[in-house]
């Protein structure tokens, strides 16, 4: 069985947000694009990951060839293929492969390090692939070893602790700050790079009633379909702006769009909470004269934040530990895999011969000496398995095997026993 796990990988370690743009894969068009691999290559295991910082394809395959899998991402993309997109993509095979993606499952590689979003993305990821019947026992087994390496970190670590992004940052505080969060009404203005993250953030927080507003309703619309949130044309701004307990604003302009005397207009019934994420300012400080408006500006959460990441950057190497415990347990399981054919070979082999010298004895048994014979045997193959299951699994461990396998096959002539079977 093939458990080479490789993977292609481009992500904004090399490539600028401009390409990333292009080759990102809407959460609507994995499945199409998994199916379409599938019939080209037909790789024995798939996954594809998309996110705004990466776009990764894991498959475990025999002749799968990366260019054309990449030649196929672009054809999806409605991309011309040429040789200067190849320059974005990394290839990782083998042991490096699945290191890397316990790192992207860990945050340890995303734009913010520590990124909560990544590992819920990554269990999107493999739940579709799991659903197209596309993972099978490498990914599995890889997958599930990662949720159990999240949970460890989790708890053994202060690497989840805090929020290390001005975005995430701003969602806690709400969270914490509001008394019922999932009854709250929210608007995120402006979905750039800031408030795109604020969006989907909200997507795994306890926020559930949450529109978008921008400038331009197309951005928006991309948004509200990642998201699932609904959009508000910009112009809705000046009239609805009092309605919302909770506004993240991160619009580019020069001056204010929420101001005292808009909000004030309104005649706010309710506390509302204003987050501010613009530079320059996109909330005028003196809203907070209204009664019940609280505001906070991105000092305030950057602080938040940079406490956070000097957390977690101190967790880096604990987390590290707990990664290379992890795939030690996966590889150990990977090596034994590899196991399989020859002890269900060696088996075949010896319940071959028991059959075989019984079968001369048999007429001349009744019933119940037939199955006292039978359960004698039986045991008796069981302990004789035993032994060379044991140190095929230590020699596997040691990486040792392959002479022991070769031993077995030679001695127990393995194959001449299968093809009579």
């Amino acid at each position: 069985m093939n458990t080479t796990l490789q993977a292609i990988s481009l992500s904004h370690q090399k490539a600028p947000v401009e390409i990333r743009e292009l080759i990102y894969i809407k959460p609507g068009d994995i499945r199409r694009l998994m199916l379409t691999i599938q019939d080209a290559i037909t790789p024995i295991e798939l996954m594809i990951l998309s996110t705004c910082n990466r776009t990764e394809v894991y498959y475990v395959g025999n002749d799968a060839s990366y260019e054309h899998i990449i030649r196929l991402l672009l054809i999806e993309k409605g991309i011309s293929f040429t040789q200067e997109y190849l320059r974005y993509f990394d290839i990782i095979e083998g042991d490096q492969a699945i290191h890397h993606l316990f790192e992207v499952s860990m945050g340890l590689k995303s734009g913010v390090v520590g990124d909560l979003q990544i590992s819920n993305q990554v269990k999107e990821a493999y739940s579709i692939s799991h659903e197209l019947t596309l993972a099978g026992p490498v990914l599995h087994r890889l997958l599930h070893t990662i949720f159990h390496t999240n949970k460890r970190v989790q708890g053994e670590t202060n690497f989840r602790d805090g929020a290390a992004s001005v975005s995430y940052a701003a969602v806690e505080t709400a969270e914490i700050t509001i008394a019922d969060p999932s009854e709250a009404k929210v608007l995120v203005i402006g979905l750039g790079e800031i408030g795109g993250d604020v969006a989907r953030n909200l997507k795994y927080s306890s926020f559930r009633n949450v529109t978008l507003m921008n400038r331009s309703q197309a951005k928006a619309n991309e948004l509200s379909e990642e998201t699932g949130f609904p959009t508000l044309p910009f112009e809705a701004l000046a009239e609805m702006a009092g309605s919302f307990d909770v506004i993240f604003s991160a619009v580019n302009s020069s001056e204010p769009i929420l101001t005292h005397s808009l909000l004030d207009s309104q005649h706010l019934l309710h506390h509302q909470y204003l987050f501010d994420l613009s530079v320059p300012r996109s909330i005028h400080p003196d809203v907070e004269q209204i009664p019940g408006v609280v505001l906070f500006n991105i000092d305030e959460i950057q602080v938040r934040a940079s406490e956070a990441l000097s957390k977690r950057l101190e967790s880096i190497p604990a987390v590290e530990k707990i990664i290379q415990e992890e795939i030690a347990g996966y590889q150990n399981w990977s090596r034994e895999l590899t196991l399989s054919p020859t002890i269900h070979l060696l088996k075949e082999a010896l319940e071959n011969l028991r059959k075989e010298e019984i079968a001369r004895y048999l007429k001349n048994l009744d019933e119940k000496e037939i199955r006292i014979v039978e359960e004698i045997t039986k045991n008796l193959v069981q302990k004789f398995m035993k032994l060379p299951v044991i140190q095929l699994k230590e020699a596997c461990k040691r990486g040792e095997a392959d002479q022991l396998i070769a031993g077995l096959h030679t001695l127990f002539n393995l194959e001449v026993s299968k093809t009579k079977d």
